[in-house]
């Protein structure tokens, strides 16, 4: 008798644990993790993205990491929805290649009025725009006359005096490139591109904002780069001017995406991206004045005068013959 009481109590310890073991299990399974946000954004566009996911009431549901371009673009190209991140804002080119390849990316399921149609798995989160500036000061100081073109930067004159961003490092570079082959074609752009390079120098710039600093600095009379950040320059009293060249101001993406774990992580990535798109607008068309969506708009001196659009579809693929295009050049 006592054998079979130790006999069911055993049997009723062992059913317990198991029980006990099998909601653990389950607990785990519905437990939702810390959303990684991975970003090739810069300071400005990560701070609007934290202000508006605090402001929902997300502070300490995330952490977001920045990442260089390439390095994230390497990682979306190389590792699919297996990598670390659950949500992605990065330059369009890279997640529509990405896409490409890894059938990566859940469809969005909110809506967000976007002026053009955008593929379902992402929407932009800001653009970018290129455009000549110029050191009023250093111009006056060397006598060159006001540049209306990016090949006016190749004259003898400028020897020295420009800074352009590097399509190997730079994504600015890229619309650089896009505005020389758009205009010139690839055989006279080669000539164009080789006098621009030559004339850099030193000034050959691995950053975006490169050229800017260094045209603020005086150190160089003109340069080419983000047309934002000329505008924010002159209005702020430095003494910066800006052309929209005649080879036309060329622009890139940069979107979110969620990459599709089919887990409640991803639910929860979602809900974010919501949010950013929602709230982090109004800060970001500050920052990035280029309106994406309808009840947005912008300040006619952040209009450009030659907006265009490169003839094919700006992938990473393109991106690497642009690339070896400029190397064909050095």
């Amino acid at each position: 008798m006592i054998k079979n009481m130790n006999k069911i109590m055993l049997s009723l310890f062992a059913l317990g644990l198991i029980v006990v073991l099998v909601a653990c299990n389950s607990q785990k399974e519905d437990e939702v993790k810390t959303v990684v946000i991975q970003t090739n954004g810069d300071e400005e566009a990560i701070v609007a993205m934290e202000t508006a996911l605090k402001e929902a009431g997300y502070e300490g549901k995330y952490t977001l990491q920045s990442l260089g371009t390439s390095e994230l673009g390497g990682k979306l190209m190389a590792e699919g929805d297996q990598m670390e991140a659950d949500l992605v804002t990065m330059s369009s080119y890279f997640t529509d290649s990405a896409q490409q390849k890894h059938a990566m990316f859940k469809d969005l399921t909110f809506k967000t009025d976007a002026f053009e149609q955008y593929p379902s798995y992402y929407t932009p989160i800001l653009a970018i725009t290129g455009s000549i500036f110029v050191n009023t000061e250093v111009m006056k100081e060397k006598g060159l006359a006001t540049p209306t073109s990016i090949k006016d930067l190749t004259k003898p004159e400028y020897k020295g005096l420009v800074s352009i961003p590097n399509i190997l490092d730079s994504s600015t570079g890229w619309l650089l490139i896009q505005a020389i082959i758009s205009q010139y074609g690839e055989e006279e752009g080669k000539v164009v591109l080789h006098d621009l390079i030559a004339n850099s120098g030193p000034h050959l710039e691995s950053s975006g904002s490169g050229p800017i600093k260094k045209v603020q600095a005086g150190e160089v009379a003109a340069g080419f780069g983000l047309r934002h950040q000329a505008v924010a320059a002159k209005e702020a009293g430095a003494p910066i001017d800006f052309i929209d060249p005649i080879e036309g101001n060329f622009s890139l993406t940069e979107s979110i995406a969620v990459v599709n774990k089919d887990d409640k992580t991803t639910k929860l990535a979602m809900e974010m991206a919501e949010v950013i798109i929602k709230n982090a607008r109004k800060d970001l068309v500050t920052n990035y004045p280029v309106a994406l969506y309808k009840g947005e708009s912008v300040t006619s001196i952040n209009k450009p005068a030659h907006i265009k659009k490169f003839d094919q579809p700006l992938t990473v693929e393109l991106l690497e013959q642009h690339q070896q295009f400029f190397n064909s050049v050095k």
